[in-house]
């Protein structure tokens, strides 16, 4: 694929910003990569530019969709002459935007009927505790439901998220570093839940991890090639894959990622989060399954049924008292419901050296945007990107995915 680059000095890039920085920042130089289909997306650019350099991103993807249509794929790179640019099919990781993709899955696999919103997660998935440990008896009423919308009883907030509590897990259950998923299981299947199941939301990562181990119970197959077969297949999507832990094995076109305040993009163990946030993409691949159920009619992996499931309110919420724009989980997406069919869904994603935005407006606009980076005020790019989009009167015609979809995948370099 060709991209089309831009250098800026990096005099016009502080004057844009309205930013100094410091002198170490002087050799940074700016390049864009990409196409779009029309000047007046140009704006997206220059949007783009102002925030990386005002939190200083070394390196970001954007893509965004009108009625299922791609307009704009781009990479930008923000860096020194000597660095790799970015371009629109570089691979990221998307941390917590890997559950609505796990969601997808799983209403798939109930549409093949083999699984149920209803079914209970012991009744799937051996929740045995370590030996001279009680199980909460509250576990046998989780339900796949209540995992799909946080409210399986855990509260990070008031205990602990065990994704990321390897050495305690390891300490306590005697086993070797690295711990796999199943030690995860075992050593939480002995801990308390701090809510009744149903009744609380509370984001849990852990939910989701029992989403995939349940996902390969029910199929025989590993989660990533379940998902890879029956979602990402169908989309067109041939370069989305799970991350790695170590920067040795990044993939082919996977960025490099920045820790802030000492964190390391390298600590946590990526392998383990598979279903709740351990796939890589590319902004175009990831907007391209976002885009999807913009018209679940034609919707190549789930049914509008599921779909409507899908975004609808969750079982702790009451039909009856709520007010139009709220805001809600529903199963693996936030969703802000209007009425009519009319629904903003999105998620977003955060890991050491990651940022991700996912959004679907109820305009039939779409958009990806993907950092290698983390930090306070990240989650303004919602607001910075939506207002460019809408702001656009027009929208051209012609269809992007057709030419970058397709493309191949560029060779990391060492």
């Amino acid at each position: 694929m060709r991209y089309f680059f831009v250098l800026i000095n990096w005099g016009l890039i502080l004057y844009l910003a309205g930013c100094s920085y410091s002198q170490s920042s002087e050799n940074r130089q700016w390049y864009a990569s990409g196409q779009m289909l029309s000047e007046d997306l140009s704006h997206l650019d220059q949007a783009m530019k102002e925030f990386m350099v005002q939190h200083e991103i070394p390196a970001a993807a954007l893509a965004v969709t009108y009625q299922g249509r791609l307009m704009y794929a781009k990479g930008f790179t923000w860096g020194n002459p000597k660095d790799e640019p970015v371009g629109p099919d570089s691979l990221f990781r998307i941390a917590s935007i890997s559950k609505p993709i796990t969601a997808v899955a799983i209403f798939h696999l109930i549409e093949q009927g083999k699984l149920s919103l209803d079914d209970n997660l012991t009744d799937i998935i051996d929740m045995t505790p370590p030996s001279g440990q009680q199980s909460d008896p509250r576990l046998k009423q989780i339900t796949v439901r209540h995992l799909l919308q946080h409210l399986g009883g855990w509260d990070r907030n008031q205990a602990f998220d065990p994704m990321f509590q390897d050495r305690r897990i390891s300490r306590e259950l005697k086993v070797k570093l690295p711990i796999n998923t199943a030690d995860i299981i075992k050593f939480m299947a002995g801990q308390p839940l701090q809510h009744d199941p149903g009744t609380t939301n509370a984001y849990s990562n852990f939910g989701y991890c029992l989403l995939g181990r349940i996902i390969e119970a029910r199929t025989g197959i590993d989660y990533g090639q379940y998902v890879t077969n029956e979602i990402l297949n169908p989309l067109g999507i041939q370069h989305m894959r799970l991350g790695r832990t170590k920067l040795k094995d990044r993939a082919p076109g996977e960025v490099r990622y920045q820790g802030t305040n000492g964190e390391s993009p390298h600590g946590s163990n990526i392998e383990n989060m598979d279903s709740h946030g351990g796939w890589l993409a590319s902004a175009v691949e990831l907007v391209r399954f976002a885009s999807a159920f913009d018209h679940p009619e034609t919707c190549p992996v789930l049914n509008p049924a599921s779909i409507d499931q899908m975004f609808a309110l969750p079982e702790n919420l009451d039909p009856k008292t709520y007010h139009a724009g709220d805001a809600y989980y529903a199963c693996g997406w936030d969703v802000r419901d209007y009425g009519k069919g009319f629904r903003n869904t999105w998620h977003n994603g955060s890991l050491p050296g990651t940022f991700t935005f996912m959004a679907r407006w109820k305009s039939g606009i779409d958009c990806a945007v993907l950092f290698n980076k983390r930090g306070d005020g990240f989650g303004q790019i919602d607001p910075v990107i939506g207002k460019v989009v809408h702001e656009i009167s027009s929208w051209p015609e012609g269809d992007l995915f057709a030419g970058m979809l397709d493309s191949k995948r560029p060779v990391s370099t060492e």
